[in-house]
This record gives C-alpha cells, sequence and structure tokens, in this order.
C-alpha cells in the first residue's frame, strides 16, 4: 500500500512502479470548492463559451434561476465599467445581474420585541402570502439581504412557524415562512466613528467616474463604485426626474427599508415593485436615497431612478456610519444629518 505523497515526493517516484495504482490530477481548485451561489436579477441573461459579450452564446438563465459560481474572471474584453465575470458549470456569466446569494435557513423567533423587530431574507428568495397559508393569495417575492419589518410570529395552517410582515409603503400585512428570515441583531447596527464631530464626515459622489468617497476630515474611509440616475428623455408621470441630481445637500433621513417601485399590491414578477429595499440614507425631497441593491451589481454605469444604488454590504456601512445616528428597530430617523456633494 502506498503512503501519503507530497507534491515533491510525487515528482520524484513518478517514473517509478513503486505503487500499482494509478494517479489522478485532484480537480482544479475550484470545483472543489466553488464561490458560492448566484441569483438571476432579471428576465434572463446569457451563458457565454468564454468571458465575453462577443463570445458564443451558450444558452439562457431566467430570473432566478441559482447557479453556483465557480471562479471570478477579470475578462481583458469587459465591460470597462464591470470586467468581471463568474465561471459556471457549462460556461461564463457576467456578474452584472448575478447577485451572490447564501441558503442560510434560521430557527425562528418564537417571540418579536413589542412594536416590531428588523429581519433580512437569509435564502435566495421566498414568497410572501396574505395569510400564513400557501394556499392563499401569493404577493411579492422577498430577495436576499432586502429588510423586512416583522411584527408578529403566527402558527400556519402547515403547522410551521410565519412571521407577519407590515410592508411600510401600502401599510398592508402579509406572511413569509420564518425559517427564511435572519433577524438583524441590534449591534450590528451600532453606530461607526460615532465619537467624530458632526462636520468631520463627507460625501462626495463622481457622476462621470460612478463612485462614491467619504471622507473622515481629509482620509479617505470608504470608496467605491455606484450607480445614479439615468439621464431623462422625458419627463415622468410623476414629474420626477431620473437624473440623480448634483449639488450639496444633506442626509435628512433614514430608514433600515422601504418599499420602491409603484406601490401596487402583486405577486408578479415582472412589476415594479422593489419591496423591502435596504439601508436607505434619504438627501433630497423628492426621496432620493443611497441604498442598497439586490436587483443589479452591476455598478459603474447610471441604472437607478435618481438613487445611488450600492452594494448591499456598503450600504448598511454608509447608514451606520452617516449622520443623523438611528437606533436599531426604528423605522424611520429625521435629522440635520453628514454632508454630501454630488457632481
Amino acid at each position: 500500500m502506498c503512503g501519503d505523497l507530497s507534491r515533491r515526493d510525487f515528482i520524484k517516484l513518478a517514473g517509478l512502479s513503486a505503487c500499482s495504482m494509478v494517479f489522478k490530477s485532484p480537480p482544479p481548485e475550484d470545483a472543489r470548492r466553488p464561490l458560492g451561489l448566484g441569483r438571476v436579477t432579471v428576465a434572463w441573461i446569457y451563458m457565454y463559451a468564454e468571458p465575453s459579450f462577443q463570445a458564443r452564446r451558450l444558452t439562457t438563465l431566467k430570473r432566478d434561476t441559482i447557479i453556483t459560481l465557480l471562479a471570478r474572471e477579470i475578462s481583458d474584453e469587459g465591460p470597462s465599467h464591470n470586467p468581471l465575470w463568474y465561471r459556471v458549470p457549462g460556461g461564463y456569466a457576467h456578474s452584472g445581474h448575478l447577485q451572490r446569494v447564501r441558503w442560510e435557513l434560521q430557527t425562528p423567533r418564537t417571540t418579536i420585541p413589542e412594536g416590531g423587530a428588523l429581519f433580512e431574507v437569509s435564502v435566495p428568495f421566498t414568497r410572501s402570502y396574505r395569510k400564513a397559508d400557501t394556499t392563499s393569495d401569493p404577493l411579492y417575492r422577498l430577495y436576499y439581504q432586502s429588510v423586512a419589518w416583522v411584527e408578529a410570529v403566527e402558527r400556519g395552517m402547515d403547522g410551521r412557524l410565519w412571521y407577519r410582515l407590515l410592508d411600510d409603503l401600502l401599510k398592508v400585512r402579509y406572511f413569509v415562512r420564518a425559517e427564511h428570515l435572519r433577524r438583524v441583531e441590534p449591534e450590528e447596527l451600532t453606530p461607526i466613528s460615532s465619537d467624530l464631530p458632526p462636520g468631520a464626515k463627507r460625501i462626495y459622489v463622481s457622476l462621470a467616474q460612478q463612485e462614491m468617497l467619504a471622507f473622515e476630515n481629509d482620509y479617505l474611509v470608504m470608496r467605491t463604485r455606484i450607480s445614479s440616475g439615468v439621464p431623462d428623455s422625458q419627463p415622468r408621470e410623476n414629474g420626477i426626474p431620473t437624473a440623480t441630481p448634483t449639488g450639496h445637500f444633506y442626509i435628512t433621513k433614514k430608514a433600515p427599508l422601504r418599499h420602491m417601485g409603484d406601490g401596487r399590491l402583486t405577486d408578479s414578477l415582472e412589476a415594479y415593485e422593489l419591496p423591502g429595499v435596504p439601508w436607505v440614507s434619504f438627501f433630497h425631497s423628492t426621496g432620493v436615497a443611497f441604498h442598497g441593491t439586490y436587483w443589479h451589481t452591476d455598478f459603474g454605469r447610471r441604472k437607478s431612478h435618481g438613487c445611488i444604488n450600492m452594494h448591499t454590504e456598503e450600504a448598511k456601512w454608509l447608514y451606520r456610519w452617516t449622520l443623523p445616528t438611528i437606533e436599531a428597530d426604528v423605522m424611520l430617523k429625521a435629522g440635520h444629518g453628514t454632508s454630501i456633494t454630488i457632481g
């Protein structure tokens, strides 16, 4: 029987027949330890033979398909604003509409703090219902890292625990399976650099570079790609421009979640409804804000209806770092906050 061989020992013995067994090359590192999972965030995307939009198209991946991400590839073919691709089983997919997700089932809480508490979706997606019953009317799909306001826990028709959610925009209640939501613990929202005087923090957003820079005095503490509003070709029905406003502003309100979109109660996956948009820091009277984004990761180009789209983790950092300070499990906080320059 052969003992374990180091790579050096194996090379030395490669020409010998000390062992009769056949040695096979180990699988690629990324095949044994994939990066994780990705969710398709739009109606469909293409899978390509190479990490390039000019490469041969192999197949389409439809909305909410969950796919294994094997490895990251920075492509010389771009696109220049976001050259990140993923190697996936059978080909390559661009990162712009693949959300990195996890499947982390939770132990349901049997009690909820009086008045409600913050929870975060911990699975790629979950369906909400009008009642704690999968045979009742289905409503929105809630996506990974979106945030929900949980009012109560109830035993469903299936004998399992369900959370009752309050929609912050429509003021209606609906239900999701409790094991699909993770409690956002209060210590996760501890303010960052709270000892600094109010004027020491400032934010600069470059629309040309699609970047956000955060400073403490003259020290840069965060620099990241964002997606601002698309230029207006014609006014929207509500009269609010889709281009991000330029000038000097202050954060005036903060909310841990906001239902954005048309405000319709629907189960359509194609409707413009974004419940649970996380970690929202408002700075304009029209509702323009910094916030986390679960419907794309194509940062570095204009894509929004005016807001500053950010990686969810980075939006949460900004939410904690900026003023006004907002306590955990508070739905809305107003105040004269951190200064912002957009140009």
